[in-house]
């Protein structure tokens, strides 16, 4: 079996989306990427409330405990403890928490592909470098397109082909690099001494 991209059970909180990633299931698998989300009260997929896409690959959200909204093709799901929702590769969606406590559940895509290095890096943005983010969780759209052009057919957003937006991410990407982003995760020797703490709890 390869190397785990981290411990088992590491914690990463996105304070932005009010998340915490729990990597309950570390090694990387181009079959499944599976792992924990714990939303705190608000907790959100995206802190735009936007749909987004998985063009290869279908999304499962499995409710341990609490009870979360899912969103396909604008219609609102409520998904209790021990059910299941099953998001079509393609198919618009988002989620948050679907009530004022807390929300446990499982992710698990399939086919895996580069899900899991590709969550690592978006945890650990927001607590390695907040000064990627403005006072509502935004981020610039060069910090986006060098992620996802570095993970290509993961996440897409909603509203213009894929072609037009792969483009527009690989054009972008060197521009982002002459700005100084890069993927946290990946390249933790770039994170400045101060904000380290993120990467060794990580990755230890």
């Amino acid at each position: 079996m390869n190397k785990p991209l981290v411990a088992a059970g590491t914690r990463i909180v996105n304070p932005l989306n009010r998340q915490t990633f729990i990597f309950t299931r570390p090694h990387e698998s181009e079959d499944v990427a599976e792992f924990d989300v714990l939303l705190s009260p608000g907790g959100i997929s995206d802190v735009k409330g936007e749909q987004h896409i998985h063009p290869k690959s279908d999304e499962h959200f499995t409710v341990q405990s609490g009870l979360l909204t899912v969103v396909i093709d604008g219609e609102e799901r409520l998904v209790r403890p021990g059910e299941t929702v099953t998001v079509p590769r393609g198919r618009p969606h988002m989620f948050r928490n679907g009530h004022d406590g807390e929300t446990l559940m499982t992710l698990r895509f399939e086919p895996g592909l580069k899900f899991l290095r590709f969550f690592l890096n978006f945890a650990i943005a927001p607590t390695a470098r907040p000064d990627w983010f403005d006072a509502n969780g935004g981020s610039s759209p060069l910090l986006g397109a060098l992620a996802l052009n570095a993970f290509p057919d993961l996440v897409y957003g909603v509203g213009q082909p894929i072609w037009l937006q792969k483009a527009l991410f690989a054009a972008l990407a060197p521009v982002a690099r002459l700005n100084g982003y890069y993927l946290p995760f990946d390249e933790p020797h770039k994170a400045p001494a101060l904000e380290l703490s993120c990467f060794e709890a990580a990755q230890r």
